[in-house]
Formats: structure tokens, sequence, C-alpha cells
């Protein structure tokens, strides 16, 4: 389906929900850590951040440095992760996160993000948003996106069939991820559009939350 800015209405049971680029913009903490790395590696910064946005460090370094033993990529990547954590300069809410995370009180929604639990943690923080009870995190898969796995082991945590899930992502991996589990996805941000979502949107004050008596929850994108 070609992804539309028109206004649409999307009924869902549950909504899951990435963390970089769609509810909180790391970009400043990301561009920092992933261009020194490719700097030491020899690698072109742009064609670094191309491959690195809505994976787990250790998939992104698999697929930027070929051949390198997996136990060398988990160790840097647990490394850069740790240098993330406790880097939060410019770490921010992305336009209308509070208002959005604050309408799905209550609603079937789970957060799926390639972060682990204290980075996850430390970025909803820096951001001043609230954390879903549902999470689903580095630790909890053991498949980066594009792979399915998180997303649709957030729809089996919150009881609901993959096909009646609605998916929020910025990146071509979440957005991979997404469809591969039989999801509709809403693209959110510039990087979105490229990558094939059902609708996109600048930001989330373009979206609006409608609980139905019947349980389904509507979404109003505009």
């Amino acid at each position: 389906m070609t992804a539309t800015a028109a206004p649409t209405v999307l009924t869902a049971r549950a909504l899951l929900l990435d963390m970089d680029g769609t509810l909180v913009n790391s970009d400043a903490v990301v561009e920092r850590i992933w261009r020194r790395w490719a700097e030491h590696h020899g690698l072109d910064a742009d064609e670094v951040m191309n491959v690195v946005h809505g994976r787990q460090g250790h998939a992104s370094m698999a697929l930027l440095l070929p051949g390198r033993p997996m136990e060398q990529n988990l160790a840097d990547n647990a490394r850069m992760l740790a240098e993330e954590t406790a880097d939060m300069d410019g770490v921010v809410a992305i336009p209308g996160a509070p208002e959005f995370l604050a309408s799905l009180r209550g609603l079937p929604h789970a957060l799926v993000t390639s972060a682990d639990v204290p980075l996850s943690t430390a970025r909803m923080a820096a951001a001043g948003l609230g954390l879903p009870d549902v999470r689903v995190t580095a630790e909890s898969v053991g498949a980066s996106k594009p792979d399915p796995e998180g997303f649709l082991k957030g729809a089996a945590e919150l009881g609901v069939a993959p096909a009646e899930c609605v998916v929020f992502e910025d990146s071509g991996a979440g957005i991979a991820a997404g469809k591969a589990a039989g999801m509709r996805v809403v693209g959110v941000g510039p990087r979105a559009g490229l990558h094939g979502p059902d609708v996109v949107v600048r930001d989330l004050t373009q979206v609006r939350v409608e609980p139905v008596e019947d349980g389904t929850v509507r979404l109003h994108v505009s």
C-alpha cells in the first residue's frame, strides 16, 4: 500500500510503539556515537547512519562489518549501549508524544524497542515520558528488527492478534518488521515515508486516539 498523509481512520485492538524516532528524538546522541564508531572503523559515516536506525547495535555491526566475529559485535554493542545510556544531551520527546501516550491510558499498548532496559528507561525519562506497562526490549528477543519477533511478542503479551495491531515506527527496519508481523504501520517523521508505511505523519500531533465501546481503538490520522 502506498503511504498517505491524507485524513485516515484506522481501527485496532492494540498499538505497538517504537521508541527512538517515534516517541523520543534521540538523533543527536545516535549521530554522535555512531559517527565516532564509523570513523574508528574507517567507514563512511553517512552510510553507517543509513543502516543503524531501528536495529540493535550488534545487528547493524554485522551488516557494516561482515565477517567480524559476532562476539566482537556483542562486546562493542554493550560498550556503546553504556555510552548511549550515559548521554542524554539533546534527548527530547517527539512533538505530541506526551499527549498521545496520555490518551492510551487504559488501552492495550506496548513499547517495542531495539534499546535495552537501561537505555529505554533513561531515554523515556529524559524525554519526560512514562513507560507503558508492557515493554519488549532488546533483552526480550533473539532477533533484531527487521525481524518481526518483537512486534509479535508484544501482540502476544497483550493477547491481541497481529492483524488487529497497529505499529508506530520511524525506521526502515522497524517498518519492515511491522509489515512482516502482518500489522498495519503508521510511519512517524521524515525517515518513515521512504519505507512504505500504510500512513505517514510528520509527528504525533497528527494522531488522535478514540476509544470505542466494543474495545477497539480508532486512530484519526490527519
